[in-house]
């Protein structure tokens, strides 16, 4: 392995310097994900069942003890739960706004390893067949017949950077999107609870209200 990345010439750290990166990235949200799933709806019913008897701290108390940007965000709307239904929504949503930004983070660093190695590969690509046509023109101009030989290191970097590019590639795009739908998933989970909670507090409210 290190002979190959030594003769694909200095390209090829720069590629494995970008593979190293997308790994540690692709763990660590995976890790951060792992931590922040619940059991959406069995949450939501134990935090609707404080609510609903009047327990508001303990359903707070059960945001605090549960991970995860769902909860975090239902903390914050059962914060106002004696406010008007806008003021409600406004706080929920600006809650999610520091919440997704959290789910994404670093993932723009995966999608653009996954744009950049094909490229730095083309760019050995390049660089090779430079080589090979310097070889051809030095061996035309001094009347030597071009041996296959002499062409065999331009090649060979030409073709390791450009399979390695493509090697980091492919698994960090297919990781962006897995990781991206992952995204997806936990900000549906959170729009769904946002809606479930302000329609439990205005029902509550008017419960009380109507008393």
């Amino acid at each position: 392995m290190v002979s190959i990345i030594q003769r694909g010439g200095p390209l090829m750290y720069l590629i494995l310097f970008c593979s190293i990166i997308a790994l540690t990235v692709v763990i660590e949200r995976l890790f951060h994900f792992y931590r922040a799933k619940i059991d959406t709806q069995d949450f939501l019913e134990g935090i609707f069942n404080s609510i609903k008897g009047n327990k508001i701290v303990e359903a707070i108390e059960a945001c605090d003890k549960t991970p995860g940007p769902v909860a975090h965000i239902l903390k914050q709307g059962i914060l106002k739960h004696d406010r008007p239904r806008d003021e409600i929504k406004e706080t929920l949503n600006d809650a999610a706004l520091h919440e997704v930004p959290r789910l994404e983070k670093n993932l723009g660093v995966l999608s653009t390893v996954a744009h950049i190695t094909p490229l730095l590969g083309l760019l050995g690509t390049v660089s090779g067949m430079i080589v090979c046509f310097q070889i051809i023109q030095e061996k035309a101009s001094a009347f030597n017949p071009v041996n296959p030989g002499d062409l065999a290191q331009g090649i060979w970097v030409a073709l390791i950077t450009t399979a390695a590019g493509l090697t980091v590639a492919i698994p960090t795009l297919v990781a962006y999107n897995y990781l991206v739908s992952r995204v997806n998933k936990f900000v549906l989970d959170m729009e769904k609870s946002s809606i479930e909670l302000v329609n439990m507090l205005l029902a509550r409210s008017k419960s009380y209200g109507g008393q």
